[in-house]
């Protein structure tokens, strides 16, 4: 179902653009104001009145500015709010894939993975699974889970599966019609992909690129190939589209910040973390003129006072991270058009693509988490703090600390998806007032992630000290040691071994019918819709088997198959001899070893363990587990008009949506030492009304008015039963809630644009929407036992953790406190905005010369305090363009403000959130045709990431990073060739 009515002349005017306006010479400066050509791409339109032709050439206008043409006319001639971007534009803006495309249009921002590819798309103030994603009309569902670190529960839609060069149009709808899919409070997005009507006759296009990224100094392969041919009644489309990218990503992580176990006295309050405990004890080979042996008073080494040291925030994993690897992705599209008469038309379109990544992820940590006391492979004995310094937050700017201990945990991620989508339709128009569309849609993805992770770690009192800087000469945090972690001798010892697989599949189909009965004046639209969707998300674990063989119990490393006196040979030196050379200073300490992992896994007999892994009921990337179905029957009417206010034309659309939903929600729950599942089932209804209204106040001038109330459902991954227990340190636990009811939001929109002349306009709206039922985290206390979590079943991290915890405070495992967190329908959300849009020619300054600007603002908050995350209070994008003499080059900056990523508190630490740095990045695309062979031929560049911009993510203080990445530059040379 399409989500905008859009007037008869205004596909005529999209289609014209999709090939290239036709006008007449006297306005090939001005192209949106000349009429454009009638085309086969509508076989309902009605033939144009005659027109007067001036006697000169025509000439034929393509590129930047028929692409901006064509938004603009369809932003013209829409009743709704929203934005388009057509097929040249696609091909002409530097982008990898439609999420960063998408990225151009007014209150859009892109979730990013680690490599700074763009994967999903947040919509004014809301995140990816607030936005409905549609291809041609239908629901659209891919098994991915977001990108390299993964999570996400597949109600959002990674974009970066999707090339933009099998696509001719995007639309995004901002306020709904009653024809609209439900299920985006945010927006809804469609996808159209490329058929062969869309340039009548025979053409192939062909793509060729080199991709060169500066973090590694690699070139990889890109291209696509575009083929099509229509007759007078039939056409066929077949497209292919690859990239096989070799990646490389230096960063840095932390997992979180956290104060260490130390009673700060009276009127003191502690942070709340207390995940690692301070010596008691002086350990052997501390150093410093510290007696090993003897009591060690760690407020007076560390300078500070009890109240600083009880509540100073170090990051609990301090780590330099290196990851490196391959990523490929090929899709391909066939599309069939049978148009055997005017008033009956039949597309069949289908879309396969696979995507894979096999990368290699090695992090050195600084082992800050669960330092101290206690027994396994993690007991250190417990650092000390000497000559610390605070700033006036708490968190530790300098210092040394003694006795530290640092492990090497080194993870391949082998991930393959893979999707396919069929979507027959046919339109029927037996007279000029009826109109009947029917489609249907059958999809399937699947989506698999092995991990295997080796660790090891340095010897336990053997005397490695840390020497800690957080004064700002870097944007994170500086750690340098006395120990050469590059050095395959030093004595490592085990840490820990991890077998861990996801599966995920998610199966969609559907149907839809709809009827328009009238003409341009006045229409009736109603209709129906069957949409359903399966998704399955499930976890296999080995660990705990695969460790005892290896390194035997209590991970000691003298009875297994790789024992400690062998490890030496395992190891190899770090792979890179310029580890952070994009960063704007040190990165602390620049390499350490790194594993063998073929040889690992030949000795350690890995396949047999990985292929018999029972389920689990927390997947590697920390996500729920479990299964959903969900069937959604739907059904609206809609009246369309035009009427007469004040001698003006007043444009309508309103009407109602009904949509009933029945779901189950199947999860994986411990009951004793066996995993079950827990069945929940719920129905609920929907009534969605809206109207929208657009006044013509002078020919060039409109204005907008919208009402509307919209749903989304609940977060797949927070509906599922059961509780996930995958913190490292046993500190948090996450229950799910399949109780959770649909958000609603009633939304209101209010603008209008003022058109200039050819491409240009300027447009203002003010927006508001008022979202119930929003999700909050409620954070609970329980006991350990109350969880019904064997001890056995934890990872022996988990299980080392929790008797540390008990031995430094002296209570049972089983009534140790657990930090759980369930989502709940708690809170109301408020989000206002205001969105600002300027598309001007500057001809009159330089011939082929212009620019497209817009930004948003966006004010949100709540009854309870909590925001919706990921959202910018300000964000802008400019565009300037240069097209002219066979020459077109776009420059493009997009800026987003900085924002919530993650609501606190944050490891048990109040008022603590995670936060998304601001960030700009500055994009070039340009392109020369060549002036032989019929212009067949078209040289291009894009490069990307111009300014070299880290993606950083803080823990509540600007000094406190979270994560760092470094994705660096990427350039793309190559030829365009169109037949």
């Amino acid at each position: 179902m399409r989500s905008n009515l859009i007037s008869v002349r205004a596909v005529l005017l999209s289609a014209a653009a999709l090939q290239g306006f036709v006008v007449p010479s006297a306005y090939a400066q001005d192209t949106a104001a000349a009429p454009a050509t009638t085309t086969a791409t509508d076989p309902a339109a009605p033939a144009p009145a005659p027109q007067d032709e001036p006697t000169t050439e025509d000439i034929i206008v393509t590129g930047i500015r028929a692409s901006l043409a064509s938004a603009t006319n369809a932003k013209r001639e829409a009743v709704t709010f929203g934005d388009s971007i057509f097929a040249e534009d696609i091909g002409k803006l530097p982008a990898t894939n439609l999420a960063e495309t998408l990225n151009r249009m007014p209150g859009v921002r892109l979730n990013r993975d680690i490599n700074g590819e763009g994967t999903q798309v947040a919509i004014r103030g809301l995140g990816p699974s607030f936005t409905r994603v549609l291809l041609n009309g239908s629901q659209l569902q891919v098994a991915s889970d977001g990108g390299t670190n993964g999570g996400s529960a597949n109600r959002e839609v990674d974009l970066d599966f999707f090339p933009s060069e099998l696509f001719t149009r995007l639309d995004l709808a901002k306020s709904p019609t009653p024809s609209t899919l439900e299920g985006g409070i945010a927006g809804t997005v469609n996808l159209r992909n490329a058929r062969p009507f869309d340039k009548e006759g025979t053409h192939i296009t062909a793509v060729a690129q080199g991709q060169y990224t500066d973090s590694n100094g690699k070139i990889s392969p890109r291209g696509a190939l575009v083929a099509s041919h229509t007759t007078d009644t039939f056409g066929i489309l077949v497209g292919v589209a690859g990239v096989k990218t070799k990646t490389r990503v230096d960063g840095f992580e932390t997992v979180g910040w956290g104060d260490g176990n130390l009673p700060c006295g009276t009127g003191c309050t502690d942070a709340g973390n207390n995940n690692w405990n301070w010596a008691s004890v002086v350990p052997a080979n501390a150093g410093h003129g510290l007696v090993a042996g003897q009591p060690v008073d760690v407020v007076e080494t560390s300078g500070l006072t009890a109240s600083q040291l009880s509540t100073a925030l170090l990051p609990r994993l301090g780590r330099n991270s290196l990851t490196t690897g391959n990523r490929s992705r090929i899709s391909a599209l066939a599309s069939l058009e049978w148009r055997p008469s005017d008033e009956l038309h039949f597309a069949l379109d289908g879309i396969w693509a696979r995507s894979k990544r096999d990368y290699t992820k090695v992090n050195m940590n600084w082992q800050v988490r669960n330092s101290g006391p206690g027994t396994g492979a993690q007991a250190t004995g417990g650092m000390i703090p000497i000559d610390l310094t605070v700033d006036e937050n708490n968190v530790v700017t300098s210092g040394t600390f003694a006795n530290s201990s640092f492990f090497l945990e080194a993870s391949l991620f082998k991930q393959t998806t893979k999707f396919w989508n069929i979507n027959p339709s046919v339109t029927w128009q037996p007279s000029d007032t009826v109109k009947v569309e029917a489609s249907a849609n059958w999809s399937k993805s699947s989506f698999f992630r092995e991990q295997p992770t080796f660790a090891f770690q340095t010897a336990p009192n053997s005397g490695v000290d840390v020497y800690y800087d957080n004064t700002g000469a870097s944007n994170r945090p500086l750690i340098t040691t006395n120990v050469d972690l590059n050095d395959p001798n030093l004595g490592w010892q085990w840490y820990r071994q991890n077998i861990q697989l996801v599966r995920r599949s998610t199966d969609t189909k559907g149907a839809h019918l709809d009827t328009t009965i009238g003409d341009d004046q006045f229409s009736v639209k109603f209709g129906g819709a069957y949409d359903r969707a399966e998704r399955s998300i499930r976890a296999y674990d080995n660990s705990s088997a695969y460790q005892l063989s290896v390194c035997g119990t209590g991970c000691t490393g003298a009875t297994g198959s790789v024992p400690t006196s062998s490890i030496a040979q395992y190891l190899k030196q770090f792979p890179v001899s310029n580890f952070g050379h994009l960063a704007s200073g040190s990165v602390g300490y620049n390499a350490f070893v790194v594993p063998d992992f073929d040889a690992l896994k030949a000795a350690t007999n890995y396949a047999s363990y990985r292929d018999s892994a029972p389920e689990a009921r927390g997947a590697v990337t920390g996500g729920a587990t479990g299964d959903m179905d969900e069937e959604v029957f739907g059904a609206y009417f809609e009246l369309n008009g035009v009427t007469q206010l004040f001698g003006r034309d007043l444009h309508a659309n309103a009407g109602m949506r009904y949509a009933h939903t029945r779901q189950v929600v199947v999860g994986p729950s411990q009951v004793g030492t066996t995993i079950v599942d827990i069945t929940a089932k719920s129905n609920y209804d929907n009534f969605l009304p809206s109207i929208n209204l657009t006044y013509d106040l002078m020919d060039n001038v409109k204005l907008r008015a919208s009402a509307s109330r919209t749903m989304t459902r609940p977060d797949a991954g927070q509906i599922l039963p059961g509780i996930t227990f995958s913190d490292p340190s046993a500190l948090v636990a996450t229950a799910g809630n399949p109780d959770l009811t649909p958000y609603t939001s009633d939304n209101y929109d209010l603008g209008g644009e003022i058109y200039t002349g050819g491409i240009g306009y300027v447009g203002l709206s003010a927006f508001m929407k008022n979202i119930k039922g929003f999700t909050e985290t409620q954070v609970t206390s329980a006991t350990f036992g109350s969880l019904n979590i064997p001890f056995d079943s934890l990872l022996s991290t988990q299980q080392d953790a929790l008797r540390n915890r008990a031995a430094a405070s002296g209570v049972a495992i089983n009534n140790l406190p657990i930090t759980v967190n369930r989502p709940v329908n708690l809170s109301d959300l408020r989000i206002k905005g205001i969105e600002a849009t300027w598309v001007q020619p500057l001809d009159f300054l330089f011939q082929g010369l212009g620019f497209s600007a817009n930004g948003t603002y966006l004010d949100q908050s709540s009854s309870s305090g909590l925001v919706a995350t990921g959202v910018s209070k300000y964000s802008y994008n400019l565009q300037g363009f240069y097209e002219n003499h066979g020459l077109s080059v776009s420059l493009n900056y997009v800026w987003n403000d900085k924002s919530i990523a993650v609501n606190g508190p944050q490891n048990n630490i109040q008022g603590a959130a995670l936060r998304s740095d601001a960030r700009g990045q500055l994009d070039l695309s340009a392109g020369y045709q060549l002036p032989f062979l019929n212009d067949a031929m078209r040289l291009t560049l894009d490069v990307l990431n111009i300014t070299n911009e880290p993606i950083r993510t803080t823990f509540e203080y600007t000094n406190a990073a979270y994560s760092v990445y470094y994705p660096g530059r990427q350039v793309l040379v190559g030829i365009r060739a169109n037949f």
